[in-house]
Protein backbone atom coordinates (compact mmCIF):
# COMPACT_ATOMS: atom_id res chain seq x y z
CA UNK A 1 0.00 0.00 0.00
CA UNK A 2 1.54 3.34 -1.19
CA UNK A 3 0.68 6.49 1.28
CA UNK A 4 0.72 9.46 0.49
CA UNK A 5 0.55 11.94 3.39
CA UNK A 6 -0.66 15.37 3.91
CA UNK A 7 0.24 17.56 7.04
CA UNK A 8 1.72 20.52 8.25
CA UNK A 9 2.33 21.74 11.95
CA UNK A 10 4.34 19.55 14.76
CA UNK A 11 1.29 18.06 15.71
CA UNK A 12 1.06 16.02 12.40
CA UNK A 13 5.12 14.71 12.44
CA UNK A 14 5.19 12.06 15.53
CA UNK A 15 2.27 10.09 12.99
CA UNK A 16 4.17 10.48 9.18
CA UNK A 17 7.18 9.47 11.70
CA UNK A 18 5.30 5.90 13.29
CA UNK A 19 3.49 4.91 9.50
CA UNK A 20 6.97 4.88 8.30
CA UNK A 21 9.02 3.04 11.37
CA UNK A 22 6.28 0.47 11.00
CA UNK A 23 7.32 -0.07 7.56
CA UNK A 24 5.00 1.88 5.53
CA UNK A 25 5.66 3.19 2.01
CA UNK A 26 5.31 7.03 2.21
CA UNK A 27 5.67 7.84 -1.52
CA UNK A 28 5.00 11.44 -0.72
CA UNK A 29 4.23 14.33 1.36
CA UNK A 30 2.04 17.58 0.99
CA UNK A 31 2.27 20.10 3.19
CA UNK A 32 1.53 23.85 3.41
CA UNK A 33 4.65 26.55 2.09
CA UNK A 34 7.07 28.25 3.71
CA UNK A 35 5.83 31.09 5.95
CA UNK A 36 7.78 33.53 7.45
CA UNK A 37 8.52 33.76 10.79
CA UNK A 38 9.91 36.00 14.44
CA UNK A 39 10.10 39.12 13.88
CA UNK A 40 13.05 39.10 11.14
CA UNK A 41 9.93 37.45 9.12
CA UNK A 42 12.56 34.59 7.80
CA UNK A 43 11.06 31.83 5.21
CA UNK A 44 10.23 28.70 7.68
CA UNK A 45 9.34 25.70 6.38
CA UNK A 46 6.83 22.92 8.05
CA UNK A 47 7.71 20.66 10.48
CA UNK A 48 6.48 17.89 8.88
CA UNK A 49 8.37 19.27 5.20
CA UNK A 50 11.60 19.14 7.50
CA UNK A 51 11.02 15.45 8.81
CA UNK A 52 10.13 14.63 5.46
CA UNK A 53 12.95 15.81 3.99
CA UNK A 54 15.40 13.82 6.93
CA UNK A 55 13.80 10.55 5.42
CA UNK A 56 14.34 11.42 1.84
CA UNK A 57 10.18 11.82 1.45
CA UNK A 58 9.53 13.90 -1.70
CA UNK A 59 7.46 16.60 -0.75
CA UNK A 60 5.06 18.89 -2.34
CA UNK A 61 3.86 22.40 -1.41
CA UNK A 62 1.02 23.30 -3.30
CA UNK A 63 -0.46 26.89 -3.20
CA UNK A 64 -3.68 25.60 -3.43
CA UNK A 65 -3.48 21.87 -3.72
CA UNK A 66 -6.71 21.62 -6.59
CA UNK A 67 -4.40 23.43 -9.01
CA UNK A 68 -2.00 20.99 -8.59
CA UNK A 69 -3.38 17.80 -8.53
CA UNK A 70 -1.56 16.33 -11.65
CA UNK A 71 1.90 16.30 -9.52
CA UNK A 72 -0.60 14.32 -6.78
CA UNK A 73 -1.37 12.39 -9.30
CA UNK A 74 2.11 11.27 -10.31
CA UNK A 75 3.27 10.49 -6.43
CA UNK A 76 1.31 6.72 -7.58
CA UNK A 77 -0.70 6.75 -4.16
CA UNK A 78 -3.20 3.81 -3.53
CA UNK A 79 -4.06 6.39 0.06
CA UNK A 80 -3.65 9.64 1.33
CA UNK A 81 -3.50 10.33 5.27
CA UNK A 82 -4.33 13.63 6.14
CA UNK A 83 -3.29 15.69 10.23
CA UNK A 84 -4.16 19.12 10.44
CA UNK A 85 -2.86 19.98 6.41
CA UNK A 86 -4.69 23.23 6.51
CA UNK A 87 -6.64 23.08 3.26
CA UNK A 88 -9.79 21.86 2.05
CA UNK A 89 -10.25 18.78 -0.27
CA UNK A 90 -12.42 18.62 -3.11
CA UNK A 91 -14.34 15.41 -4.63
CA UNK A 92 -11.35 15.31 -7.64
CA UNK A 93 -8.45 14.89 -4.96
CA UNK A 94 -10.69 12.53 -3.09
CA UNK A 95 -10.96 10.92 -6.18
CA UNK A 96 -6.99 10.48 -6.78
CA UNK A 97 -7.07 7.70 -4.15
CA UNK A 98 -8.55 3.78 -4.77
CA UNK A 99 -8.17 2.83 -1.07
CA UNK A 100 -9.40 6.46 -0.06
CA UNK A 101 -9.02 9.33 2.57
CA UNK A 102 -8.28 9.15 5.59
CA UNK A 103 -7.84 11.81 8.31
CA UNK A 104 -6.64 11.87 12.16
CA UNK A 105 -8.75 14.60 13.71
CA UNK A 106 -7.78 15.14 17.32
CA UNK A 107 -11.60 15.09 18.68
CA UNK A 108 -14.42 13.33 19.46
CA UNK A 109 -17.41 13.61 16.63
CA UNK A 110 -19.25 14.78 15.84
CA UNK A 111 -19.03 17.09 19.13
CA UNK A 112 -15.63 18.93 17.70
CA UNK A 113 -15.40 19.27 14.07
CA UNK A 114 -13.84 21.86 12.76
CA UNK A 115 -10.03 23.64 13.56
CA UNK A 116 -9.96 23.91 17.09
CA UNK A 117 -10.98 20.55 18.82
CA UNK A 118 -8.19 20.51 21.37
CA UNK A 119 -8.22 24.04 22.45
CA UNK A 120 -12.29 24.33 22.69
CA UNK A 121 -12.83 20.45 24.42
CA UNK A 122 -10.20 22.60 27.13
CA UNK A 123 -12.13 26.07 27.10
CA UNK A 124 -15.74 24.14 27.22
CA UNK A 125 -14.36 22.51 30.61
CA UNK A 126 -14.20 19.06 29.02
CA UNK A 127 -12.44 15.99 30.87
CA UNK A 128 -12.28 13.58 28.21
CA UNK A 129 -11.39 14.11 24.04
CA UNK A 130 -9.53 11.44 22.09
CA UNK A 131 -8.64 10.89 18.23
CA UNK A 132 -10.97 9.93 15.92
CA UNK A 133 -9.48 8.30 12.54
CA UNK A 134 -12.31 9.05 9.82
CA UNK A 135 -13.21 8.84 6.05
CA UNK A 136 -12.77 11.96 4.18
CA UNK A 137 -15.70 13.08 2.68
CA UNK A 138 -16.76 16.68 1.40
CA UNK A 139 -18.26 18.14 4.48
CA UNK A 140 -16.55 19.27 7.20
CA UNK A 141 -15.47 16.17 9.54
CA UNK A 142 -18.43 14.75 8.83
CA UNK A 143 -17.48 11.31 7.66
CA UNK A 144 -17.70 7.88 9.22
CA UNK A 145 -15.42 6.73 11.38
CA UNK A 146 -13.02 4.30 11.35
CA UNK A 147 -11.72 4.14 15.25
CA UNK A 148 -11.50 6.42 18.17
CA UNK A 149 -8.94 6.28 21.14
CA UNK A 150 -9.94 8.33 23.73
CA UNK A 151 -8.24 9.95 26.84
CA UNK A 152 -9.01 11.91 29.90
CA UNK A 153 -7.80 15.34 29.82
CA UNK A 154 -5.65 16.20 33.23
CA UNK A 155 -7.26 19.39 35.32
CA UNK A 156 -4.23 21.97 35.05
CA UNK A 157 -3.10 20.45 31.20
CA UNK A 158 -2.74 23.42 28.96
CA UNK A 159 -3.47 22.74 24.98
CA UNK A 160 0.06 22.59 24.10
CA UNK A 161 0.86 19.72 26.47
CA UNK A 162 -2.60 18.00 25.41
CA UNK A 163 -1.73 18.32 21.47
CA UNK A 164 1.55 16.76 22.26
CA UNK A 165 -0.08 13.54 23.77
CA UNK A 166 -2.88 13.58 20.84
CA UNK A 167 -0.02 13.30 18.43
CA UNK A 168 1.30 10.38 20.14
CA UNK A 169 -2.43 8.56 20.28
CA UNK A 170 -2.85 9.39 16.69
CA UNK A 171 0.22 8.24 15.70
CA UNK A 172 -0.73 4.51 16.87
CA UNK A 173 -4.48 5.22 16.08
CA UNK A 174 -3.00 5.67 11.84
CA UNK A 175 -0.95 2.70 12.54
CA UNK A 176 -3.55 0.13 13.94
CA UNK A 177 -6.31 2.18 11.09
CA UNK A 178 -3.83 1.11 8.35
CA UNK A 179 -3.69 -2.39 9.79
CA UNK A 180 -7.74 -2.44 9.66
CA UNK A 181 -7.55 -1.07 5.68
CA UNK A 182 -5.12 -3.31 4.97
CA UNK A 183 -7.12 -6.83 6.30
CA UNK A 184 -10.30 -5.26 5.03
CA UNK A 185 -11.69 -6.65 8.44
CA UNK A 186 -13.27 -3.48 9.66
CA UNK A 187 -16.66 -1.75 9.65
CA UNK A 188 -17.23 1.71 9.80
CA UNK A 189 -19.54 4.06 12.26
CA UNK A 190 -21.66 6.78 10.91
CA UNK A 191 -21.55 10.11 13.00
CA UNK A 192 -24.49 10.86 14.81
CA UNK A 193 -27.12 13.79 13.69
CA UNK A 194 -27.63 15.09 16.94
CA UNK A 195 -24.31 16.80 18.63
CA UNK A 196 -22.94 18.23 16.24
CA UNK A 197 -20.59 21.24 16.73
CA UNK A 198 -18.39 23.03 14.75
CA UNK A 199 -15.46 24.92 15.88
CA UNK A 200 -13.40 27.68 14.34
CA UNK A 201 -10.31 28.77 14.36
CA UNK A 202 -9.69 30.68 17.89
CA UNK A 203 -7.37 33.73 17.26
CA UNK A 204 -5.87 36.58 19.45
CA UNK A 205 -9.87 38.09 20.00
CA UNK A 206 -10.79 34.89 21.54
CA UNK A 207 -7.67 34.90 24.17
CA UNK A 208 -8.51 38.41 25.70
CA UNK A 209 -9.67 37.30 29.45
CA UNK A 210 -13.00 38.47 30.85
CA UNK A 211 -13.22 39.05 34.19
CA UNK A 212 -17.26 38.73 34.23
CA UNK A 213 -16.65 34.81 34.10
CA UNK A 214 -16.06 32.71 36.29
CA UNK A 215 -12.51 31.67 38.32
CA UNK A 216 -12.85 28.39 36.16
CA UNK A 217 -14.01 29.72 33.05
CA UNK A 218 -10.93 31.76 33.07
CA UNK A 219 -8.56 29.22 34.59
CA UNK A 220 -9.95 27.01 31.12
CA UNK A 221 -8.85 30.11 28.91
CA UNK A 222 -5.46 30.43 30.08
CA UNK A 223 -5.02 26.71 29.93
CA UNK A 224 -6.64 26.28 26.68
CA UNK A 225 -4.50 29.48 25.02
CA UNK A 226 -1.38 27.74 26.26
CA UNK A 227 1.26 28.32 24.03
CA UNK A 228 -0.36 30.23 21.59
CA UNK A 229 -2.62 32.85 21.14
CA UNK A 230 -2.09 32.73 24.68
CA UNK A 231 -4.47 34.68 26.99
CA UNK A 232 -4.00 38.82 27.99
CA UNK A 233 -5.40 40.82 29.57
CA UNK A 234 -4.35 44.82 30.50
CA UNK A 235 -3.09 46.70 33.38
CA UNK A 236 -1.59 50.01 33.75
CA UNK A 237 -1.14 50.26 30.41
CA UNK A 238 1.03 47.44 29.94
CA UNK A 239 -0.70 44.13 28.14
CA UNK A 240 0.36 40.81 30.66
CA UNK A 241 -0.04 37.50 28.94
CA UNK A 242 -0.76 35.22 31.29
CA UNK A 243 0.65 31.36 31.10
CA UNK A 244 -0.71 29.77 34.05
CA UNK A 245 -3.29 30.18 36.72
CA UNK A 246 -5.54 29.18 39.00
CA UNK A 247 -8.42 29.34 41.44
CA UNK A 248 -8.05 31.22 44.30
CA UNK A 249 -10.43 30.49 47.07
CA UNK A 250 -8.96 32.08 49.95
CA UNK A 251 -9.67 35.41 48.11
CA UNK A 252 -13.15 34.85 47.11
CA UNK A 253 -15.32 36.34 49.14
CA UNK A 254 -13.14 39.79 48.76
CA UNK A 255 -15.03 42.41 47.14
CA UNK A 256 -13.82 44.46 44.28
CA UNK A 257 -14.52 45.42 40.47
CA UNK A 258 -13.96 42.69 38.24
CA UNK A 259 -10.36 42.68 37.36
CA UNK A 260 -8.78 44.88 40.25
CA UNK A 261 -5.60 42.82 42.46
CA UNK A 262 -6.68 42.19 45.61
CA UNK A 263 -3.61 41.26 47.03
CA UNK A 264 -0.78 43.51 47.74
CA UNK A 265 1.61 40.75 49.41
CA UNK A 266 3.73 39.06 46.57
CA UNK A 267 3.86 36.52 49.19
CA UNK A 268 0.26 35.51 48.57
CA UNK A 269 0.58 36.23 44.33
CA UNK A 270 -1.12 38.03 41.84
CA UNK A 271 -4.55 38.00 42.94
CA UNK A 272 -7.44 38.92 40.72
CA UNK A 273 -11.32 39.66 41.32
CA UNK A 274 -13.63 38.07 38.81
CA UNK A 275 -17.28 36.94 38.45
CA UNK A 276 -18.15 35.10 41.99
CA UNK A 277 -14.68 34.69 43.34
CA UNK A 278 -10.72 35.12 42.19
CA UNK A 279 -8.11 34.12 40.55
CA UNK A 280 -4.59 33.82 40.96
CA UNK A 281 -1.84 34.25 37.95
CA UNK A 282 0.67 32.05 38.68
CA UNK A 283 3.04 33.03 35.37
CA UNK A 284 2.91 35.90 33.15
CA UNK A 285 4.74 38.17 30.89
CA UNK A 286 4.87 41.36 30.86
CA UNK A 287 5.61 43.15 27.16
CA UNK A 288 8.52 43.23 26.36
CA UNK A 289 9.95 40.98 29.27
CA UNK A 290 10.20 37.49 30.50
CA UNK A 291 8.01 34.96 31.68
CA UNK A 292 8.09 35.42 35.31
CA UNK A 293 5.83 34.30 38.39
CA UNK A 294 2.98 36.24 39.86
CA UNK A 295 4.04 37.45 42.47
CA UNK A 296 7.55 38.61 40.92
CA UNK A 297 4.86 40.81 38.97
CA UNK A 298 3.85 42.28 42.18
CA UNK A 299 7.36 42.49 43.34
CA UNK A 300 8.27 44.62 40.57
CA UNK A 301 5.51 47.12 40.94
CA UNK A 302 4.14 46.55 38.00
CA UNK A 303 0.71 46.45 39.49
CA UNK A 304 -0.48 46.90 43.06
CA UNK A 305 -3.45 46.49 45.33
CA UNK A 306 -6.60 48.34 43.94
CA UNK A 307 -5.16 48.25 40.24
CA UNK A 308 -7.20 46.96 37.45
CA UNK A 309 -6.20 44.27 35.09
CA UNK A 310 -8.85 45.30 32.03
CA UNK A 311 -8.41 46.02 28.11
Amino acid sequence: MKIVYAGTPSFAVEPLKKIIENGYTVVGVITQTDKPQGRKGTLTPPPVKVFAQSQNVPVLQPVKLRDELGAVKELGGDILITCAYGQILNAETLGIFEKGVWNIHAGLLPKYRGASPIQSCILAGETETGVSIMKTELGLDSGDVLLVEKTEIGETETAGELSSRLSEIGANAIVDALKLLENGNYSLQKQSDEGVNVVRKIGKEQAKIDFTKTAEEIVNLVRAMNPEPTAYSCVNGLKVNVFLAETCKEFSDLDGEYGEVLCESPKKGLIVKCNGGAIKFLEVQPAGGKRIKGADFLNGRKAKKGDKFEC
